[in-house]
């Protein structure tokens, strides 16, 4: 069974989407349409912008999503998926690439998801931190022993588990996972605690926006973030989704509730091949490769 996945925040870089632009006329269409939506020329920044203009929240997240979802449109019938997964922002690109909502919605969401998160960041400031090399419950069990706002955030892979919360937590945090015997402790270049309880804000404003989205049946199921199990009732998709940014991103138990139900192939479509890498250091076997245009 082939699995389509969609990256989340991260994976922009400077020329992103520029030869879809160039090489496909839906392409060109729908990124001209993203531009009238959005009331900027985001890909005046996603082809030749600075990295400090690409990585803005309000800029980043719509990047990533136009870069995914216009490949997955551009592939027509070849994007014939039996699964579909997406990384925290990613799960936005894979509900539209699977038909769950229109692009209009989906990019609409998404531009209100990054400005409600840039929001909530400036209300509480916040970090994350990545922690490789100990088991996700020693984690989990330090994380719960600390005073402050200090949660998991991305179960990523076996051995590699972000952590979100107040400054001074993920400070502490850091400080006792080092002492457990973390391999490394590493705080990300992140504007604030994402999928932590400190962007329940930012939940509540996006809910709203989720709530009056028609969401319609797909075409095949995909695997939220919040639960790990294939869904593909839009009601609960919708539930779900509501959760999802105070809530951990489940991505190792996605990987291997895919792999049980009977996963062999991954595809994954947008910029970058983070994805790729995780389902690598889960199953060296596993058959992977990056989504592209046949010329």
């Amino acid at each position: 069974m082939k699995a389509y996945v969609f990256p989340g925040q991260g994976a922009q870089f400077s020329g992103m989407g520029k030869d879809l632009y160039e090489n496909s006329a839906l392409a060109k269409e729908l990124f001209e349409q993203a531009n009238n939506i959005l009331g900027f020329r985001i890909t005046d920044i996603m082809f030749e912008g600075e990295n400090d203009e690409l990585t803005q929240t309000k800029v980043t997240q719509p990047a990533i999503f136009l870069h995914s979802v216009i490949l997955a449109k551009v592939l027509g019938k070849n994007f014939n998926a039996d699964m579909v997964a997406g990384h925290s922002l990613g799960e936005f690109s894979a509900l539209v690439a699977a038909d769950y909502m229109t692009f209009e919605d989906g990019l609409k969401l998404v531009y209100k998801r990054a400005m409600a998160m840039q929001k909530a960041c400036e209300q509480n400031p916040s970090t994350m931190a990545a922690i490789l090399g100990l088991d996700d419950n020693v984690v989990e069990r330090i994380c719960s022993e600390i005073d402050g706002i200090v949660v998991p955030a991305n179960y990523n892979c076996p051995g590699q588990l972000v952590i979100s919360g107040s400054l001074e937590a993920i400070d502490e945090a850091c400080e006792k996972l080092t002492q457990e015997g973390a391999r490394r402790a590493l705080k990300l270049p992140v504007g604030g605690a994402f999928h932590s309880p400190l962007m329940e804000p930012a939940r509540l404003e996006l809910a709203n926006a989720i709530e009056a989205t028609p969401f319609k049946n797909g075409n095949c199921p995909i695997y939220q973030n919040v639960t790990a199990k294939a869904e593909s009732d839009p009601d609960k998709i919708k539930s779900n989704l509501i959760k999802q940014l105070t809530a951990s991103v489940k991505w190792t138990q996605t990987m291997e509730q895919m792999q049980s139900d009977g996963l062999s192939k991954v595809i994954e479509v947008g910029p970058g091949k983070v994805l790729q890498g995780l389902f690598k250091k889960m199953d060296r076997a596993l058959e992977t490769e990056s989504a592209q245009i046949l010329q």
